[in-house]
């Protein structure tokens, strides 16, 4: 079948990008920009906008198409951030309902009757609709490199974007997402310093070690700035706080009651979520070394979310760490490979990753875990857990080569963390001696997002860097 895409219209988007930077200069704390929301379906986004401290009167409406009547949404719901050292504000949220699928709307944000912003989408697309992805990780670095990235990630045209953790440097802090973030990828053009992509793309992301490892809210007020400005599904489980995967706040108490007055329902839960986009459904987990893998009750959730999902004709899964990389930065933090049997029982397509700053390809393969692993304990105190050590045996399909034999006997693992951040490993880039066995591309010497195209039964996956230049390629076909 013949891949059909519903495109923006790039001008349109520069149009309404100028008509909202004019109007809203200084109108917004963070300008808007969209999510998939609590429960996300096709005919719905939420928009998030932040503002000042300030009883305003807020409001949004939104269109189909670029003609017709405007309809009034919802009031908007708001929740309120005044953490130790950053200026108290406010966050709203807005749902829009009643988008067509894969079509084109408008929305605009008005303040006290005049509109300030004006921006497009489209709608979350049904499962017979073609749909795109890109899915790329450790982006939010302050680099050079990072905005050309951004810009690529917006002329790619994806329906959705989706972040394999670190999505902020260094600690996930509220100041960090001012200065890495917000300007970066919800940039008012592509002039360089990145794109406007998350006015007209909605994100989702998995936690990465530099978004919720810090806990320390005496050293960090303004921390674990995830659960805060992410609208995402909240259906993963109710870890209990100190438990086997979710770690204690620590701090004065006035600091961390701020942050859970801040952060609402999303704490401690949205760490751990799965929702349906398009035929596709992704289960996105917590692979942060605080998790204890060993522990029955994530497994069990992750296990059953897969089985729940056999309606969906491709089956992902995201998170931070990968189980399977030939770097040998972050080679021994192989914890994941204990979810690797579930994932093969669960009929996973591909798993993407991102913490280690490169691109890696596994052959399709199946692994069997020596029982448990080795827990590494290290850190500067000597006593913070790294991480496992997983041996065991892996079957590789290396029949499967993408191109003339499409149909992989196996999970395929992708490492897309060369979003931004400062590369690793580029003497390992085609030194084939240095690989594990189960890596079948490595490329390390140049940054690149992943672009996942799925039509019906048909999926072609590319890599490609800021310039547009194509490094890898697979089909996979059922």
């Amino acid at each position: 079948m013949k891949l059909l895409r519903t495109t923006f219209s790039l001008a349109a988007v520069f149009a309404l990008v100028g008509a909202s930077c004019a109007q809203g200069a200084d109108t917004f704390v963070v300008k808007p920009y969209l999510q998939v929301g609590r429960i996300p379906a096709p005919g719905t986004l939420q928009l998030l906008w932040h503002g000042e401290d300030a009883d305003t009167a807020w409001s949004v409406e939104k269109r189909n198409g670029f003609e017709g009547e405007w309809t009034k949404a919802e009031a908007p719901t708001m929740r309120r951030v005044a953490v130790t050292g950053i200026a108290a504000h406010r966050i709203f949220t807005v749902e829009l309902k009643g988008l067509k699928p894969g079509g084109s709307f408008q929305y605009r944000v008005l303040k006290g009757g005049d509109v300030v912003f004006t921006s497009e989408g489209h709608g979350p697309k049904t499962g017979d609709q073609p749909i795109r992805y890109v899915v790329f990780g450790d982006i939010g670095a302050g680099t050079d490199e990072q905005k050309p990235l951004a810009k690529r990630a917006f002329e790619s045209k994806p329906d959705l974007v989706v972040v394999t953790g670190d999505i902020v440097y260094e600690y996930g802090l509220i100041s960090e997402y001012e200065e890495k973030f917000w300007s970066v990828y919800n940039a008012d053009d592509t002039t360089g310093k990145g794109a406007p992509l998350l006015r007209s793309i909605p994100f989702v992301a998995a936690p990465g070690n530099h978004d919720t490892e810090t806990h320390d809210f005496d050293k960090h007020p303004d921390a674990l700035a995830y659960y805060l400005f992410w609208s995402q599904p909240l259906n993963g489980p109710l870890g209990q706080e100190g438990g086997p995967f979710v770690p204690a706040l620590t701090g004065a108490a006035k600091n961390v009651k701020a942050f859970r007055d801040a952060a609402g329902e999303s704490y401690p839960r949205m760490t751990n979520f799965s929702f349906d986009s398009g035929n596709a459904h992704w289960t996105i987990i917590d692979s942060n070394p605080y998790v204890d893998y060993t522990d029955s009750a994530l497994k069990e959730w992750v296990a059953k979310d897969l089985a729940d999902a056999k309606d969906a004709t491709w089956r992902f899964v995201a998170f931070h760490h990968p189980g399977f990389n030939s770097s040998r930065e972050h080679f021994e933090q192989q914890h994941m490979r204990l979810l690797a049997p579930i994932f093969e029982a669960g009929h996973v397509d591909v798993v993407f990753n991102g913490h280690v700053h490169n691109y890696q390809r596994t052959f399709p393969m199946t692994f069997v875990p020596d029982k448990q692993g080795t827990l590494m304990v290290g850190g500067r105190d000597g006593k913070t857990v790294r991480g496992r050590v997983v041996n065991g045996r892996w079957k590789l399909d290396k029949t499967f080569d993408g191109k003339t034999n499409t149909k992989p006997n196996g999970v395929i693992y992708v490492v897309t963390g060369a979003g931004g951040q400062k590369l690793y490993n580029p003497e390992q880039h085609g030194d084939a001696d240095s690989l594990q066995k189960f890596t079948d591309k490595f490329v390390s010497i140049v940054h690149s997002l992943t672009v996942a195209d799925i039509d019906g039964r048909t999926m072609t996956v590319k890599q490609v860097s800021a310039d547009g230049k194509e490094l890898d390629r697979f089909t996979i076909t059922k």
